[in-house]
């Protein structure tokens, strides 16, 4: 295995220096370079390209937007965005993974020597699963979700919503993370009003989680919000378990709910997929639906074949529609898959999966 080329682009000369020493630690990662902008970074990818780039998105000159989109439209590259945590980077980040990045991770705060310490192992994880991205696949965008048409529920939901809440209804639980922002919006936004309730893990740091869901929210039909804390599971909306927190489903009477808590990292990830879809294989058993989409690692592998071997009906992603195949093809190796589907038939599977069911 040939070393990852990284090249970092950020204005500030401290981060590109904390950045690029942290990258530098890993032998499997050779640091090809460091731009102060955009205009800098063309110039040196004449010369030679690399595999990986670590951008800013707030820049003078040419913003990470702009640069993004350019490098999107012309030679498709792994991209991660490092970010502050502050509402505007994580706004811009929101774009910054619409137009095509494989990942955000947020900018040391600290010193170099702490974060070294604390949060390099992240950022070096991220950039080697990046690097093996099928970035083809976010060059294409999402497909364009139809115009949506108004009807009445703009105004009042129809009646057998309200008399659904009264009974167990299916759940629906989904994982992913890398590529997940992007294979998410094509799911949600192609399913109606009427869609099952659903609980989602995506891997990604705290505060993005609420900005992603409120765009998600905007794009889709159904309700999609960060959850708190006692929300409620129930059809047409769905559930995203914000950055920092675990989420686990409940259920008191008929009634699903969410608990949203502290805890220790699992599988190196809060929230973590298999918390989620372990809860939803002991309180929804055969009740529920689980799918494992795009992304590294093994996390929620576990989790979904408990939930098989709870009864429920599972999916995984097929390889080829998935920016990083690692999370389901860890879960087709351990027998948690019924089956693969490609990513556009996803949302058509979650309502056959629900005619069935109901």
């Amino acid at each position: 295995m040939s070393a990852v080329k990284v090249l970092v682009v950020d204005d500030s000369a401290v981060v590109r220096k904390v950045v690029g020493a942290t990258l530098e630690q890993d032998s499997g990662i050779t640091l090809m370079g460091t731009a102060p902008d955009p205009l800098f970074a063309l110039e040196r990818m004449k010369k030679e390209w690399p595999d990986v780039i670590v951008l800013d998105v707030e820049m003078p000159r040419m913003d990470g937007i702009t640069f993004l989109k350019k490098i999107m439209a012309e030679r498709p590259t792994p991209v991660v965005i490092c970010s502050t945590l502050t509402e505007k980077g994580t706004e811009t980040s929101m774009q910054a993974l619409a137009a095509g990045a494989v990942a955000v991770v947020t900018k040391p705060k600290v010193g170099l020597r702490e974060f070294l310490e604390g949060g390099g192992n992240d950022l070096v994880s991220t950039v080697k699963a990046a690097s093996k991205a099928n970035v083809a696949r976010l060059a294409r965008g999402p497909v364009p979700a139809p115009a949506v048409k108004l009807n009445a529920d703009a105004i009042l939901p129809p009646a057998a919503i309200r008399a659904m809440a009264q009974t167990t209804d299916g759940i629906v639980a989904i994982g992913t993370s890398t590529g997940g922002t992007q294979a998410l919006e094509v799911v949600l936004t192609a399913l109606p009003r009427t869609a099952p309730g659903m609980v989602i893990v995506q891997h990604m740091p705290e505060r993005f989680t609420a900005a992603f869901a409120a765009r998600l929210n905007d794009l889709c039909q159904i309700e999609v919000r960060e959850a708190v804390n006692n929300d409620r599971v129930m059809p047409g909306r769905a559930l995203i378990a914000p950055g920092g927190k675990h989420m686990l489903l409940k259920r008191s009477g008929a009634q699903y709910h969410v608990e949203v808590v502290d805890g220790p990292l699992v599988n190196r990830h809060r929230p973590s997929v298999d918390v989620l879809f372990r809860s939803v294989a002991r309180f929804a058993g055969k009740n529920a639906l689980g799918i494992i989409m795009t992304g590294m690692g093994d996390d929620g592998a576990a989790g979904l074949l408990e939930m098989r071997n709870a009864g429920a009906n599972t999916i995984g992603q097929d390889e080829a529609t998935c920016v990083v195949y690692g999370m389901p093809k860890e879960a087709v190796k351990r027998g948690g898959v019924e089956r693969a589907t490609p990513l556009e038939g996803i949302p058509q599977d979650i309502l056959s999966w629900q005619r069935q069911h109901h």
